[in-house]
């Protein structure tokens, strides 16, 4: 490991960061060979912030078949944009070549890209200032556009002309947002304007791309910043069920999605509670169109579903009731309901005593081994075969009949009892 020490707009800033040593390998072995080399980007600005990257980025003067020459393990992860990830042991970290990005035809990638010499010609490239940070330990930190200031003043700031750099890219406009987010930084004020002169590029970025940013904001520190998202002209393009709410109930999701735990399905289940006021649409369907527009996986977008379809539930200390809502709402469910329920609770400024007690008695029907599903039910519908019972509908409403009764009286859950219940039911 080594320390930095910062060198931007002539001034020496004293501010020590690790780096791991394999990349300090990776650094040192393409300099040995007359090369120059630096981690880039996320990892220097998070270093910076005190944080852990989680990848490590390096940039080279080194064309991709020169990186592949100096290290035993690469694989071409990206070789036409200049990319080759280097393999230490279990590691991979990706090395790519100085590059300046031609044309961007479909608002997204460069039609193509030519290798430079440059290492600000390839910073001048980077969507935004905290981003295009280089470092070495000959030459500390390159930071040509201020983003060490940035990070003081904790603004999101574009690199060079805001405008250029949405019209190359829309989903940087997202991502100015999702930074802002992860980072509670303010965006500056033409980083703003442009972005929200260009919001409407975005209905030409693919869903995907979409909810992985939207993923990473609602797992930030603040998903109410959907409405910093709004304010640009974002959320009128991709997600109109909620820019049409009123302010006042963006304002309350917004705090519910806080208050709730930093799950996807919970936040995206706030983010669109109070949808149904604005349509005839349950909340819950409006959840399932919405997020399988988005593309994002069945868990997601099931379980955001079923939070708000069951998320006003009852409250009650009845164990009987409460058994029979654990079979109504699945048993894997109810503690997140319940969890779901105590955030909106908080938000309405409500006590949140009665949930809390509901939520203990689940678990200690849990721990009890109560019954609260057919398979936990102490007869089979083989069983009931063996003592006369047609298979079919008639079986079915049987076994539902015998788990009624012990969702009510979880004592008669015995295989004996259950057996001569069954035989009353049939012979009525």
């Amino acid at each position: 490991m080594s320390g930095i020490m910062i060198y931007q707009m002539r001034q020496v800033i004293t501010m020590k960061f690790e780096i791991p040593s394999k990349v300090e390998t990776i650094i040192h072995t393409l300099e040995a060979a007359g090369f120059e080399a630096y981690a880039v980007g996320g990892c220097v600005r998070d270093a910076l912030l005190g944080r852990t990257p989680n990848d490590w980025d390096i940039t080279t003067s080194a064309t991709p078949e020169q990186v592949k020459a100096l290290f035993h393990r690469t694989v071409d992860t990206g070789i036409a944009h200049g990319t080759v990830t280097v393999l230490l042991d279990k590691d991979g970290f990706e090395v790519t070549t100085y590059r300046v990005d031609g044309e961007y035809e479909d608002g997204r990638h460069p039609k193509e890209v030519t290798f430079t010499a440059s290492l600000e010609e390839d910073l001048k490239r980077r969507d935004f200032t905290i981003n295009a940070m280089a470092y070495n330990d000959e030459h500390g930190i390159v930071d040509i556009f201020d983003g060490v200031g940035d990070l003081q003043r904790k603004i999101i700031r574009c690199v060079g002309n805001a405008h250029d750099r949405f019209d190359e890219d829309a989903l940087r406009i997202l991502r100015a947002v999702r930074f802002s987010a992860q980072l509670g930084f303010g965006i500056e004020e033409n980083t703003a304007r442009a972005a929200k002169e260009l919001a409407v590029n975005l209905k030409r970025i693919s869903s995907e791309r979409i909810h992985t940013e939207f993923n990473k904001m609602l797992k930030s520190a603040h998903p109410d910043y959907f409405s910093v998202a709004d304010a640009i002209g974002i959320m009128e393009i991709v997600l109109p069920e909620y820019h049409v709410m009123s302010a006042q109930d963006k304002a309350f999701v917004g705090a519910l999605a806080k208050e709730c735990a930093c799950l996807l399905p919970e936040r995206y289940a706030a983010m669109l509670f109070m949808s149904g006021g604005y349509s005839e649409e349950d909340p819950a369907d409006t959840a399932k169109r919405v997020l399988k527009r988005l593309k994002l996986d069945n868990d997601t977008i099931n379980t955001a579903s079923m939070l708000l379809r069951f998320g006003m539930l009852e409250i009650t200390d009845d164990e009987s009731r409460i058994r029979h809502i654990i079979y109504e709402t699945g048993d894997k469910n109810i503690l997140r309901i319940l969890d779901f329920r105590a955030a909106y609770e908080k938000c309405i400024g409500n006590d949140i005593a009665d949930v809390r007690r509901m939520y203990d008695i689940c678990n200690m029907i849990f721990e009890r081994g109560d019954c609260v599903s057919l398979k936990n039910l102490a007869i089979t519908g083989k069983e009931l075969i063996a003592m006369g019972v047609p298979a079919g509908r008639q079986m079915g409403e049987i076994l539902n009949s015998l788990l009624m009764l012990v969702l009510d009286n979880p004592q008669f859950n015995d295989r004996e009892q259950l057996s001569k219940e069954a035989l009353k039911i049939l012979n009525s």
